[in-house]
């Protein structure tokens, strides 16, 4: 899928900027004189996105401090590669899109890894909800798409698989030559696995995938934001017994949370307020107070979402 491809994590990367510079060093110069260190900062300042860049710093700062010890460089080196593998040889120029280096990524999934840590410390899994979360388990799955822009198009799809002895060899041929989504193209197709907590894939996209089998396709165009899609389900593992499933289902409770916004919203003022959090430029001075007030309410923020780019590690 192309609208929600890139992971969420991604999103406040770019608008990194050196707030903290601050000199008579020029950052750039022109014919008409040079921009200082200073002259940049307190620009930057005053922007919205730079509010928000030194927003996101802090919270940084305090999750590593309070939860870094219990996010280990081999997560974070796992979810790299996964991401790596996703991308293939467009890795790189998806990196070079984004403003991003395989330093700056790292350090965005280290900082997603410390929010989800911080979750999983305000979270207190009852067996009533255990129950519940069962009732919508779905493992995760594998699955590959072709996308197109017409009903017809994607009937034609289907149609030529129902006619053929290998429809997945078939499948995979037509990837190349009709799919236009061009991210996966060179990967059969293949999307990041995932299962029912993912908010990172179309719902209609994630429902007609999961009434598949392992080795079955849509045998109707998937209608999503996207355009049109033809599924094909390489593997669907088999639901089992919840008692199987303990651990995936504590897992998905914690995502529900970290995907809902007024609980992320209390859970970072937490951290802030155990943080010590001392701002010292009387200019920026009440960027945190939807957080360290009380009084405050969750629609006063100049980022509102404040460790919400980090919240969702589904890159569908």
């Amino acid at each position: 899928m192309k609208s929600k491809k890139l992971l969420a994590i991604l999103a406040s990367v770019t608008l990194i900027l050196p707030l903290a510079a601050c000199g008579s060093k020029a950052v750039a110069t022109t014919s008409g004189g040079k921009i200082t260190e200073s002259e940049y900062y307190s620009s930057m300042k005053q922007t919205n996105s730079g509010k928000q860049v030194l927003q996101q710093m802090i919270l940084d700062k305090v999750l590593e401090k309070q939860y870094g010890k219990q996010v280990s460089d081999k997560e974070v080196n796992a979810q790299y590669n996964t991401y790596k593998n996703q991308y293939g040889s467009q890795f790189s120029a998806m990196l070079q899109q984004n403003g991003l280096t395989e330093k700056s990524l790292k350090q965005q999934i280290r900082s997603n890894l410390c929010l989800e840590a911080a979750v999983k410390a305000h979270v207190h899994i009852t067996n009533k909800q255990i129950d519940k979360q069962w009732t919508k388990y779905q493992p995760k799955v594998q699955t590959a798409e072709i996308l197109v822009g017409s009903k017809e198009d994607a009937q034609n799809i289907i149609d030529q698989m129902n006619n053929s002895d290998s429809p997945y060899k078939t499948f995979k041929k037509l990837v190349k030559s009709k799919s236009t989504d061009s991210s996966n193209k060179n990967v059969g197709g293949k999307v990041a696995a995932f299962d029912n907590t993912s908010t990172a894939v179309d719902s209609a996209y994630k429902k007609a995938a999961f009434q598949l089998k392992t080795g079955e396709y849509t045998k109707e165009p998937v209608k999503t934001d996207d355009g049109y899609q033809v599924i094909y389900m390489i593997e669907h593992p088999a639901k089992g017994k919840k008692s199987q499933h303990i651990n995936d289902l504590r897992n998905q409770i914690v995502q529900e949370k970290m995907n809902n916004s007024t609980f992320l919203h209390k859970v970072v003022a937490d951290v802030l307020k155990k943080g010590n959090v001392s701002i010292k430029d009387n200019d920026l001075k009440n960027i945190l107070d939807e957080y360290l007030n009380s009084n405050a309410t969750t629609a006063n923020s100049n980022s509102g979402s404040l460790g919400q780019n980090s919240s969702n590690s589904n890159n569908k």
